[in-house]
């Protein structure tokens, strides 16, 4: 086994744990510290993208609809159950909330979601027959396959319904079109699977520019997936 696959399962087991550990107070200031990392990034602008995290008891925290999340504060965040409808905060929740909620319903095992527009995940996905899978094992190893969700209206139920099929075994999406959506134990494992899907999208990008990327031979891609699936059980 891998020094590199020991790390991935060993910072999985301790991000989990520190989730597991935050009060909702604490969860309020990793949103907006993450929130302030998207913004730094360039992986969103104005009042763009959104995240929210599991509290228990049907309980979720989400950011609002209508603020820049450069400068969120933890008391503009939300509280809404499992339906959607608000329990606490002064402002609306997301107007991307089904989309969460989706993702919520489908994987149990997830407790936070992270929803970005990093450029070039949106630049790849305009492009048609792009083949982005099977290229940069880094990749493959630390999110899977590299898969592209259809389109789904923004700020609509269909947004949420366009992850059907793919959320189910993939814990970083690019949205048809619109951005990145990303899943983990704790904010900070989804927001690090942006920043991942982002990289290797740039590097793509950089590749197919030149030419066309050699792809890994498929016994070792296939390999490949066999230890991520292997590491998220």
């Amino acid at each position: 086994m891998s020094s590199g696959y020991v790390h991935i399962i060993a910072l999985r087991t301790e991000v989990s744990i520190r989730h597991n550990t935050m009060n909702e107070t604490e969860l309020r200031y990793e949103i907006v510290r993450f929130c302030q990392f998207l913004h730094h990034k360039g992986y969103l602008s104005a009042n763009d993208g959104n995240i929210s995290v599991k509290l228990g008891d049907g309980r979720i925290l989400i950011t609002p609809t209508g603020i820049h999340k450069g400068f969120l504060n933890p008391e503009d965040m939300v509280v809404v159950n499992e339906q959607g409808t608000l329990l606490s905060g002064t402002r609306n929740p997301s107007g991307e909330l089904p989309m969460h909620l989706t993702v919520y319903k489908t994987r149990p095992d997830v407790q936070a979601v992270v929803h970005a527009h990093p450029p070039y995940c949106i630049a790849l996905s305009l492009l048609q027959n792009i083949d982005l899978n099977g290229i940069l094992p880094e990749v493959t190893l630390s999110i899977g396959k590299f898969c592209i969700a259809p389109y789904g209206r923004p700020i609509s139920q269909a947004l949420g319904d366009s992850l059907y099929g793919f959320i189910e075994k993939n814990d970083a999406l690019i949205l048809e079109r619109h951005g990145t959506l990303t899943v983990g134990k704790t904010v900070a494992e989804a927001y690090y699977r942006t920043e991942r899907i982002e990289h290797a999208a740039f590097v793509l990008w950089l590749a197919y520019s030149l030419g066309k990327p050699k792809k890994l031979p498929g016994p070792e891609y296939k390999a490949l997936l066999d230890m991520y699936e292997s590491s998220r059980s």
